[in-house]
């Protein structure tokens, strides 16, 4: 017995059917990974414009901010260091000329 055309046509259309139908619940998972894929790359493109549009201009002023501070502390720092040779230049010039002052006052 020999198989027509429309046998193998019949034959074909049955297993297309079946192919499909048991590939569809595979389908149906790889469009909803491919769904989650394209939210994560979505919100992964929005954390990166927050980073890029608030958090570095944020950080570069609040680097700047601090950058400014420890150079005004440093410049600070070292002007304090002179005053403080000056206080001791002071202290011993009084401490030589307290005598001389404590005599003629």
């Amino acid at each position: 017995m020999a198989l027509t055309n429309e046998d193998l046509l019949a034959i074909s259309d049955i297993v297309d059917t079946k192919l499909k139908s048991e590939l569809r619940p595979l389908r149906d998972d790889i469009q909803a990974v491919m769904d989650e894929v394209r939210v994560i790359k979505e919100d992964l493109h929005l954390v990166k414009l927050q980073q890029e549009n608030v958090i570095i201009l944020r950080l570069d002023t609040i680097e700047s901010c601090y950058t400014g501070t420890y150079q005004r502390y440093h410049n600070m720092a070292n002007r304090m260091e002179t005053v403080y040779d000056i206080i001791d230049l002071l202290k011993k010039i009084v401490a030589e000329n307290s005598p001389k002052l404590q005599r003629t006052g």
